[in-house]
């Protein structure tokens, strides 16, 4: 396993890092048998959320014989103080941990959110009381808004933030550059999710009829398009990400964690960039989400 900084926070993390997605609703023998894996490979960042189903529950107990050698990082969707502070309690417990290496400001979709979150009873005001008593080591944001994400880093010296530096969104749409080069200039930490992925589903039925139904988003699929993925994990890379955390299923997973060393051997060149520029004909009009 290849080991990266995480921008300032002083940790040294995996290139590949593991989503509590892929522990969910697959029952707690073979979440074991993912975390396992994970750690005997060297994987040593762990990121989950309340919303993600019974994830908490899998994840915290299959990470009881490894949480003091990996980092944790969890999340807070709540807008609100009183409301997190619950939820975080809950999360604590589920997780079997005293203590969070990062708990990150969840889901951030619109400035207003943000204006909610540092406003009076917000819950920006529960994640400085527990970066001071060191519930919460490192604060961190995650968001699919950039605009929303840059107001927030303007607001408080988040740690690390976590956003879809995608191929796809970036190529045909810009997202991502300028919030990319604001968090590097910051030192913080830059967490890639949705590097593999192609576009959105079509509809519901296409999304639970395929491989993948615990993905937001379609990712490419691991066997008849693994030179797409390929190019859009390298891809994600060179733009500087610190790790990438793919898709919530243990195929994707397991690719990137297998891969990551080749990839990195190989950087983003003008065989991926002609490659995922020609793919983009067929899906640019098909972004996962508003631009």
């Amino acid at each position: 396993m290849i080991y990266r900084d995480l921008g300032r926070t002083g940790y040294k993390i995996s290139a590949v890092a593991y989503g509590g997605i892929v522990s969910m609703n697959d029952g707690q023998e073979n979440s074991d048998r993912y975390v396992s894996w994970a750690v005997e490979q060297g994987v040593n960042y762990f990121d989950v959320a309340p919303s993600y189903g019974d994830a908490q529950e899998k994840l915290g107990n299959s990470l009881i014989p490894y949480r003091k050698n990996v980092f944790l990082a969890c999340k807070t969707g709540q807008r609100m103080r009183k409301e997190a502070e619950e939820e975080m309690k809950a999360s604590l417990e589920m997780l079997h941990t005293d203590a969070f290496d990062v708990y990150q400001l969840h889901g951030i979709s619109s400035t207003e959110e943000v204006d909610r979150a540092f406003g009076p009873g917000g819950v920006m005001e529960l994640m400085r009381d527990m970066k001071e008593k060191g519930i919460a080591r490192k604060i961190g944001i995650t968001a699919h808004s950039e605009e929303a994400a840059l107001k927030a880093i303007g607001l408080y010296p988040f740690d690390t933030v976590l956003f879809p530096f995608n191929w796809h969104m970036m190529t045909a749409h810009g997202m991502g550059k300028r919030l990319i080069a604001e968090a590097k200039r910051r030192g913080m930490g830059v967490l890639c999710m949705k590097s593999m992925i192609e576009r959105a589903w079509t509809d519901d039925g296409e999304r639970r009829d395929s491989k993948y139904p615990k993905s937001w988003c379609k990712p490419f699929d691991t066997e008849t398009q693994a030179d797409l993925l390929t190019a859009a994990v390298k891809f994600a890379y060179s733009l500087g990400v610190d790790t990438i955390i793919p898709p919530g299923n243990y195929d994707h997973f397991s690719f990137a964690v297998a891969r990551h060393a080749e990839i990195l051997a190989e950087p983003f060149g003008e065989a991926d960039r002609r490659l995922l520029e020609d793919h983009l004909e067929v899906v640019k009009d098909r972004p996962f989400f508003a631009v």
